[in-house]
């Protein structure tokens, strides 16, 4: 008792207890955390967690809650979320950006419009922040985090040390890596192609565009519930041929705009939504002998 104490009071500036996880959920849902730690820097990152091992106090790292949904009982623990510090972009060569972990895509996306560099334009249509965007092999219309990635720089909590990783030595899938769960991103660089602003913005316009003809928007959603099984086989297509497209589980319904987003309709509990979760999958598989995958995360207890 007396070391949780100590250990309250050594991060006391950071860290707070009972935290609302629902205010940092895009589906605006969830119970709380039972610590909530924000680091002002890496240092500070670092000690926590040699404290939290010899504590054993479990850590759940969460980036901008774009794709998340916490259970109603909360989280044990201490959840993690990067300060403000770990949010930056800075040019580091003609097409090079570093970038802190923290910053949403679309700042990114903007920052690289801002000097000159495409490639990077499909940034401002994923929702989140860079960390979550790595891991997840975040992507858009033909593009990807794998394309345009050099290296990440990323703290080890079980070695409780600093490391450097390649885009060589990460083995990106389709919305996912074999980054290990124990790693927290805290900076990348990314590669772009020097262009014509004009252009670029262009691009990055059309694409926006394109994402909100075909996606909702100002609801409560984390994005694609499903991941796809193929270009020719997606996730939406198959709920919507299996006719669950207007599945609700109380007050957690699908968007009518596009049928792989799940919405809290305002009410919702969290278990609504992995109800509805669970219910489209088996209907999908009853119907087409096709397990659909997560591509959201579901944390807590």
């Amino acid at each position: 008792m007396n070391n949780l104490i100590n250990f309250t009071k050594k991060f006391s500036e950071s860290l707070s207890k009972k935290v609302k996880l629902s205010s940092y959920s895009w589906f605006n849902l969830g119970g709380n955390a039972e610590f909530f730690f924000k680091p002002k820097d890496k240092t500070e990152l670092l000690e926590f967690f040699k404290e939290a091992k010899k504590n054993n106090i479990k850590t759940t790292f969460l980036g901008a809650g774009s794709n998340i949904l916490f259970r109603d009982n909360g989280v044990k623990g201490a959840v993690i979320k990067l300060g403000k510090n770990f949010s930056f972009t800075k040019l580091i060569g003609d097409d090079i950006i570093e970038v802190g972990a923290g910053t949403l895509d679309r700042k990114v996306a903007d920052f690289a419009k801002k000097n000159n560099l495409s490639n990077l334009e499909f940034l401002s249509c994923i929702p989140g922040s860079i960390g979550g965007a790595i891991i997840m092999n975040s992507g858009c219309y033909n593009h990807d985090i794998s394309q345009v990635l050099m290296s990440i720089r990323a703290i080890d909590k079980q070695q409780c040390k600093e490391i450097e990783i390649q885009k060589e030595d990460i083995n990106f899938v389709y919305r996912g890596t074999n980054l290990s769960e124990d790693l927290i991103i805290i900076s990348a660089k990314f590669k772009g192609i020097l262009d014509n602003k004009e252009k670029i913005e262009k691009k990055q316009s059309d694409l926006v565009k394109r994402k909100k003809l075909s996606q909702p928007s100002q609801i409560k959603t984390c994005g694609s519930t499903f991941k796809n099984i193929s270009k020719e086989k997606k996730a939406w297509m198959l709920i919507k041929e299996s006719g669950c497209e207007n599945y609700e589980v109380g007050d957690a319904a699908i968007s009518k705009k596009h049928c792989n987003f799940f919405i809290n309709k305002g009410k919702a509990k969290s278990s609504d939504i992995e109800n509805l979760i669970q219910k489209v999958k088996k209907k999908v598989f009853e119907k087409t002998k096709i397990n659909l995958e997560l591509e959201i995360k579901i944390l807590g207890e």
